[in-house]
């Protein structure tokens, strides 16, 4: 038994494990000094995967491709093998090494639960190990997901037509008939009218299918349905300030439009005024320090009628599991998010195991006849019987911010085309990553930009070159290029924000009167964070060459070898940083970006500005103790971000961490152009070909 456990702490020593997973070793063996080698083998195994986004260890897939689940480097496949062959052949024997842990509760045989900390769970055929909180986690998700889904509200079907046609006017007479004829569902309104009848709705969708829009149009409709509209609570949240920001901003946005088209008769400004500010959700369930508890929870929830969260792709199950538990019965939850993005950092991929039937639904026979009857639309593939999740799940399809290439890339990225596939002989091959990348470069790099000198030609579409294409041999100096110059067609880059710095506030402040002044800097500072906001580097990992601790430091040198920033210090006039960690006394929160700027009127000390849609704050950063440079970051903490030119890097080796969904998720946060560097040739494709499988027994019938 020692030399089981000495071989895993080997492996920590030798940075295969962490320290924490031969650890677990020891507090199974701990709690059971008889326990047999599977099994502690099986607990280090489960606490690695754990550390690396899984919820729990599959056996099967333990037993059967051990190499493959953990991709540890070649050095130690002969350490593995040693080890592997002394261990049960069967995930048979694996299960019955665990069963017979008193340190493990399995599930299936009713055994009874005197607090182990490990659980067996799943099924006979996909036996998986948990450890207890998740396993409970996971139980709490699955049983609230289903009865929230079930629970249904009172719907007046006419009423709710008549206000949907009005919040969702039907286009031109002939265009509105060929959208029925081609049998084109109108997916956001669809979305809307289920809702309206139940305690859960999912609402997934790629970049600019309209999910915030389509809240805030739900937000309407539940205003002007509500037999008290004027107690009418909502609240809206996302796993990030910046994402926080952005939500409310989208709904502040469509709740004006929307407001002018329906004149007087919805007040949609005092719904606005009374929903506050949107919050992460940490802060919205309340955080205790130092404890993993929240203020509200089941015997505390929360004080809403309504809760809009986005970005529902970064919240992991445990945080899922308190946001489900802290929900008020009657309440109504709506997810939104892009099933297809980066999994949460932690343990979990929740909106990914929600959306398992998205873009294949089952809806009922009796969904069918309601969204008839609410909205005036035809569901396709009606079954007599669906699960409630299925029934309130909505993947909107249509893209109204991609029209071009940004969005053909993603979508050829999503569906694993690196390069061009036949569809049939009427359509023809329908084009690959790689394709459209060379089009781009070369549409970008062979016409000329407007105002450019003649020469090189004439664009050929209105938005020429926005996707872009670095392919080996390649220098991480073109990295500096872009974020000196940016690139023929894509121009935003980080001298914006400096020529904005240097401008200073608007000329012609009276500097006597204090408000004027403090104004004139308020709105300076925005111009400075917003041309900030243009540009941005993002990168797939951390380490080399490649990655954004070095590339931060090559384009910090860059600038102040242009004479654009001076970084003398820690601290200097124009870095800009990323919070790290949450501080709520300071009211700043883990991926929260800004820029240092002196403050108004210039003493003080420098400080750390932020933007949040128009609303800014403000640190001393003599108060920030955990934050780095931003001028590159990794994609992870991109997520609900978006710029103008996002230049995704690729690494120069290839890894598991390089998956398609990292590399979407990445090419996502582009709104006008991309530039995509390839350092190795080809590993574009290995990325495209590679999608994340984390365990999860979170599942939901079709």
């Amino acid at each position: 038994m020692n030399l089981i456990l000495d071989t895993l702490r080997s492996w920590s020593e030798q940075g295969w494990l962490r320290r924490l997973d031969s650890a677990t070793a020891d507090f199974l063996n701990d709690h059971d000094p008889g326990a047999e080698p599977a099994a502690l083998v099986a607990a280090a195994m489960l606490a690695h995967m754990e550390g690396r986004g899984h919820v729990c260890l599959s056996l099967a897939h333990l037993v059967q491709a051990p190499q493959r689940l953990l991709a540890w480097p070649e050095k130690a496949q002969a350490s593995l093998q040693a080890l592997w062959a002394g261990l049960p052949a069967l995930t048979s024997g694996w299960v019955a090494a665990l069963a017979g842990s008193a340190a493990v509760r399995e599930v299936a045989s009713g055994a009874a639960d005197t607090g182990q900390p490990f659980v067996l769970g799943g099924t006979p055929e996909v036996p998986l190990l948990y450890l207890r909180r998740y396993w409970v986690y996971e139980q709490q998700v699955a049983q609230a997901v289903a009865s929230r889904a079930a629970m249904h509200h009172t719907v007046d079907p006419v009423a709710t037509r008549a206000w949907l046609d009005r919040l969702f006017p039907p286009q031109q007479e002939a265009l509105e008939q060929q959208r029925r004829e081609r049998g084109e569902v109108h997916w956001q309104k669809v979305a809307c009218a289920l809702a309206l009848r139940s305690g859960l709705t999912v609402i997934t969708g790629g970049p600019g299918t309209g999910k915030t829009y389509t809240a805030a149009r739900l937000l309407a409709l539940l205003l002007v349905t509500s037999p008290d509209p004027t107690q009418l609570r909502v609240g809206l949240a996302a796993p990030t300030g910046k994402a926080a920001a952005r939500l409310r901003q989208s709904i502040d946005q469509s709740l004006s439009s929307l407001q002018a088209g329906l004149g007087a008769a919805v007040d949609l400004q005092t719904l606005t005024e009374r929903m506050g500010k949107a919050s992460t959700v940490h802060s919205l369930l309340g955080v205790h320090m130092g404890s993993r508890q929240f203020k509200h929870n089941a015997r505390n929830p929360l004080d809403l009628d309504v809760l809009i969260v986005d970005e529902t792709s970064m919240i992991h199950l445990e945080m899922m599991a308190a946001l489900l538990q802290a929900m008020p019965a009657r309440g109504r939850l709506i997810l939104l998010g892009d099933k297809d993005q980066l999994a949460s950092v932690e343990a979990g991929s929740v909106l990914g195991d929600l959306c398992t039937h998205a873009h294949d639904p089952r809806y009922s026979l009796e969904t069918g006849a309601y969204v008839r009857e609410t909205a005036g639309e035809t569901l396709p593939g009606s079954v007599i019987q669906g699960s409630p999740l299925n029934q309130q799940t909505v993947m909107l399809r249509q893209s109204h911010r991609f029209g071009s290439a940004i969005g053909a890339l993603a979508l050829a990225v999503n569906a694993g085309l690196a390069h061009d596939e036949p569809i049939d002989t009427t359509e023809g091959p329908r084009p690959g990553a790689y394709r459209l990348l060379e089009q781009g470069t070369r549409e970008a790099l062979a016409t000329q930009e407007p105002g450019a000198p003649e020469g090189t030609g004439t664009p050929t579409a209105s938005r020429c070159g926005e996707v872009y294409l670095a392919t080996a041999p390649v220098s991480p100096t073109v990295l500096t290029e872009l974020a000196l110059r940016g690139r023929p067609w894509a121009r935003s880059c980080y001298a914006d924000y400096i020529r904005e710095i240097h401008a200073g506030p608007v000329a012609g402040a009276t500097p006597h009167d204090p408000d004027e002044a403090a104004n004139a800097h308020a709105q300076w500072v925005r111009r400075v964070l917003q041309a900030f906001d243009r540009f941005r580097i993002l990168c797939a990992v951390h380490d080399g060459d490649w990655g954004d601790r070095a590339i931060n430091e090559q384009v910090q040198r860059a600038l102040a070898a242009q004479g654009l920033l001076q970084p003398q210090g820690e601290w200097y006039l124009g870095r800009p940083i990323m919070v790290t960690r949450n501080d709520k006394a300071l009211g700043v929160f883990n991926g929260d970006v800004g820029v240092v700027l002196p403050p108004a009127g210039g003493g003080g000390g420098l400080r750390a500005f932020f933007l949040d849609g128009e609303q800014l704050r403000s640190v001393s950063v003599s108060r920030l103790a955990d934050v780095e440079t931003a001028f590159a970051m990794t994609i992870h903490k991109s997520q609900g971000s978006e710029f103008a030119h996002t230049v995704v890097v690729l690494p120069a080796s290839a890894s598991d961490l390089l998956t398609r969904e990292l590399v979407y998720t990445g090419i996502t946060r582009a709104r006008e152009s991309l530039s995509l560097i390839e350092p190795i040739t080809g590993l574009l494709g290995v990325a495209i070909g590679q999608q994340v499988q984390r365990a999860s027994g979170l599942s939901f019938p079709a």
